[in-house]
């Protein structure tokens, strides 16, 4: 019995070793990609920078720069390189003209991008330093800009109760420490695709899969488009869960999924998507995009109060896991028909 457990103890120290020697190699590898990418972004805003100071009589010619460069860099090595990024990088180099190698071991492309939208240039170095020296994720950061962190120190004589409020609400956010390998914007830059499942739970998974396969199944014009489809914008990157396009109605069909019952947050972020989809995506001769959410409950508040009400392009479903009875089933489809009522008025 002791020769079992000193075994076991032994196998159990030489688990912890190896998956140490992992984790150390995958921060290794995690550094090593985040320097060479932030450093690469700004080398690119350096040299773009100097050659429109080159052409400065032209007044067009940042411009014209950044839209041939962009087809050229695109054409050559992918995502990565529109017209926007191409300023952004400019901007990097712009707002931080000389090199930061240490921050940039721990700071990622994310952290930067987050950065140059503040104008008060103390404000942003001190985010800078703090966040490097803090090691905040991208979301803390994210959040400490938006509410005006650095302001609220600057102003409050209990800057301790100040501090400890910013790390209690942004504790959440630095469990995982990992994210960085999750950004599309990194497997752009190393020419691989971005991972389309990394922020879907299990269920989520199985139940987006489980409908995917059935609208296909189902015919009626369904083209399968996207799973976790990246729509990038100037400020950030949504993924939406599911992508069709149906060819007797010449639209997109965008599907998001909740888990949970509706919310007005859920029917807002949808209909940001179709419009979002529209601008970006559609193609002249495509119709107007239709957005579904699908949810585990339906409300009746929110069909009769939100954005769904009488939108021929927004709709809400609820989705069942089991195979309900007859019983279940009618009771269901009249309170689907109620909802639906309730969405396009009183009186169809």
């Amino acid at each position: 019995m002791e020769k079992e457990n000193h075994i076991s103890s032994y196998n159990a120290d030489f688990i912890r070793e190896i998956k140490q020697i992992v984790t150390l190699a995958r921060q290794k590898a995690y550094t090593a990609i985040n320097s060479a990418m932030v450093e690469a972004y700004w080398q690119l805003g350096k040299r773009i920078v100097e050659q429109e100071q080159q052409g400065k009589d032209r007044a067009d010619y940042g411009s014209q720069l950044l839209k041939s460069l962009s087809k050229e860099l695109t054409a050559e090595f992918g995502k990565g390189f529109s017209i926007n990024s191409l300023y952004y990088y400019r901007q990097f180099y712009v707002f931080f003209p000389e090199k930061l190698p240490t921050a940039w071991g721990i700071l990622t492309w994310s952290h930067y991008k987050r950065l140059l939208s503040v104008s008060n240039a103390d404000a942003r170095a001190w985010y800078l330093k703090e966040a490097a020296e803090q090691m905040w994720s991208y979301r803390t950061l994210d959040r400490n800009i938006g509410s005006q962190y650095y302001e609220r120190l600057l102003l409050s004589q209990r800057k301790e109760t100040v501090k400890s409020e910013m790390e209690a609400l942004t504790t959440p956010f630095e469990h995982d420490r990992m994210e960085f390998i999750k950004n599309p914007t990194v497997a752009e830059f190393i020419g691989l695709a971005p991972n389309s499942d990394f922020s879907e739970s299990d269920l989520e998974k199985a139940i987006i899969g489980n409908l995917q396969k059935f609208l296909l199944e189902l015919g009626k014009g369904f083209s399968f488009v996207a799973r976790q489809k990246l729509v990038r914008t100037e400020k950030k990157d949504y993924f939406i869960d599911l992508v069709f396009y149906n060819y007797i109605l010449k639209s997109f069909v965008l599907i998001d999924l909740k888990t949970t019952t509706i919310t007005h947050q859920d029917v807002g972020q949808m209909d940001m998507y179709v419009r979002m989809y529209d601008e970006r995506v559609r193609g002249e001769d495509d119709n107007p995009t239709i957005g579904i959410v699908l949810c585990s409950e339906t409300d009746e508040d929110i069909a009769r109060y939100s954005v769904l009400h009488d939108n021929d392009r927004l709709f809400a479903s609820k989705y069942m896991l089991y195979m309900p009875t007859e019983k279940e089933l009618r009771e269901e489809i009249e309170r689907q028909k109620e909802f639906y009522r309730l969405q396009h008025g009183e009186n169809e």
